[in-house]
Formats: structure tokens, sequence, C-alpha cells
């Protein structure tokens, strides 16, 4: 609603500028920094130039136009491309060599072993979470856990798969906690409504509230969702804005492997995106899933559903792989 009309409003000043005492609709009703003026980081749109047109990578000028990293990290990422082809379309999940650049990444950041196989590539993180929904709800008797507030991507996908939100609620006397006590109670009471819960979204670091779970929590939703066996989809897009020192961001993966929990163990899929960070790439709609825990007949039907797209697009692809390895210092 707050879209349609801020748009309305904005046609309304390009015909009768006077009509209001204003000349300009801000759209901060959704994370999209670039809109607002934030400027992009320069050697993400030099490699993309480069991966684009390759054939100026043959020209002089080019090595006083372009950085010189920015021109070693295409040459790989081109190696990367099946006939260097970035206008073609990849492997379902995406190009081998960007899967294993973001594996290489998550194993780095993470310091348990992550496998390339388990990287799918989205157009953002919104087509991944869509996927999941479709493959996790049968009926409305499957519900799925949802903290509230939420970003309302979770509530629509489970509205159009035909499923049930169970919310959970965060509190914000403890700056929007997430207890586990709170989860309990709510699938408890789905339960006694003969709804089905079949996966718990964490939205970590939150949005819109911002929280950071601190790694104790993380362990006890850890220990709730595989006791329910559930499966955990794991929100953790913000996963750069954390601007609190005494804070610091643990993937999921990273704690249930600390905890013990191998591969076999726990169902969890995390989700990432070019969108947020410090970078804003919203509309280069870059992400990718990563899927664990699943046996190869669930991972068969998740190949499928990807499979029918194709692939996502391939400039997110590229731009996913370097935000997950950016210049190193």
């Amino acid at each position: 609603k707050i879209g349609f009309l801020s748009q309305k409003l904005q046609q309304e000043i390009q015909a009768k500028p006077e009509a209001y005492p204003f000349q300009e609709i801000l759209y901060c009703n959704i994370g999209n920094p670039q809109s607002l003026g934030q400027k992009l980081i320069t050697f993400f749109r030099e490699v993309l130039a480069l991966c684009d047109h390759p054939a100026i990578l043959a020209k002089s000028e080019t090595q006083a136009l372009f950085s010189a990293d920015s021109i070693e990290r295409d040459r790989k990422i081109l190696d990367q491309i099946p006939g260097r082809a970035t206008g073609a379309y990849s492997h379902s999940q995406g190009i081998k060599g960007l899967r294993d650049t973001i594996a290489a990444a998550i194993e780095a950041r993470d310091g348990f072993p992550a496998d390339p196989n388990d990287i799918f590539m989205t157009d953002g993180a919104s087509p991944a979470v869509h996927m999941m929904m479709q493959l996790l709800i049968r009926s409305e008797k499957d519900g799925i856990l949802c903290p509230n507030p939420q970003y309302p991507l979770y509530s629509a996908s489970i509205a159009l798969h035909g499923g049930t939100l169970v919310p959970y609620y965060l509190d914000e006397a403890t700056g929007w906690g997430l207890e586990v006590s709170e989860l309990k109670k709510q699938l408890q009471e789905a339960k006694s409504n003969g709804i089905t819960v079949r996966a718990l979204v964490v939205i970590n670091p939150g949005n819109p509230t911002g929280q950071v779970l601190a790694e104790e929590n993380q362990k006890a939703i850890v220990e709730f969702y595989k006791e329910e066996g559930l499966v955990l989809l794991a929100d953790e897009v913000y996963q750069e804005n954390v601007y609190v020192p005494e804070k610091k961001f643990h993937s999921f993966k990273k704690v249930a492997r600390s905890m013990g929990y191998g591969e076999k163990d726990i169902h969890l899929v995390s989700f990432q995106s070019v969108s947020k960070g410090y970078y804003g790439e919203c509309g280069k709609r870059g992400g990718y899933m990563e899927v664990t825990g699943f046996g190869a007949d669930v991972r068969k039907h998740i190949y499928k559903l990807a499979s029918v797209n194709l692939c996502s697009n391939i400039t997110g692809q590229i731009l996913a792989s370097i935000v997950m390895s950016p210049p190193k210092v």
C-alpha cells in the first residue's frame, strides 16, 4: 500500500509540480540503498563490466581504466564460465567455479567444511525462500514458525503456497530476544489446532528488528528444532550489518557444527543475498542458499525446482561470488 501511494504521488508531482510542497519521493519502504544515493563498490562493477565484455581486456587502455585486482579477478572468473559466455545459461545450481568460491568463503568464515554441491545460486534470497516453501508446504494444515515482527516475504510466501503462518513473538523488552519457551508455546498451540509445523524461520541479524542472536541462544534454538524434527530456514542476509562492537554474527551452520551435529543430524537451509551488507546491490538479483542435512531423495526435488527456471542470472552469480570473496588487504 505504501508503494502504491508513493508512486501515485510521484505521478501527480510530475503532472502538476505545484500540487505538493515537495518535488521528490524517497522510497524507504524497503532496503534499497543505491536508490537513496549510496555509492556502488567500484571493484564489483569493474569485474562485472570486464566479464560481460571480455574483448576490452585486449585493449591497452584497459590497464589504465581498470584496477589490476579487478582484471586479475575477471580473468579467474571467465576461466570458470563455460565458453567464457555470461550470456549463456549455466548449470541449474549455478556455475561450478563460482560455487567453489562461495563454499571456500563459507568454510573460511565458519571454520567448518562447506560443499559447493550444497550451494544453489538464486536471483536474490527471495526465490530461494519461495522454493523452500513450495517444497515444505503440502496444504493449509502445514505450518511454518515465523518471527513477529517479520519481513513480509515469509507471510506472503506461506500464503502463496497454501500453508499456515505460525507466528512466534520476539521480546521487545529484551532487545527483540528470541525465547525458546515462546517457540515451544506457539508450536504446541499450532499442534492443538491440527497444524503440522514443518519448519522454523529465524532471521539473524533481525529484519526489521536488527537484533543479533547470542551464540548460546542459537545453541538452544538448534536443540529445539532438532528435537522437534523441523527444518531450520536461516535468513542470514544481514550478516555484514552488525554495528554493536560486543555483538558478532555466527551462522547457524557454524553453531550446529560446533555442537557436534553433522550433515545427517539436522536439516538446515541458510540464505544469503547481494542486496544487503555494505554493498546493497539489490537490482543485480544475486544470492544463494546452502542446503545441508537432506537425503538424496529430497535433494533431487530441490534440483528439479531449480531446473524449472534453467538457472539464476549470471551477473548475480558472479556478484555473489565476489561478495563472499572480496579483495584481501
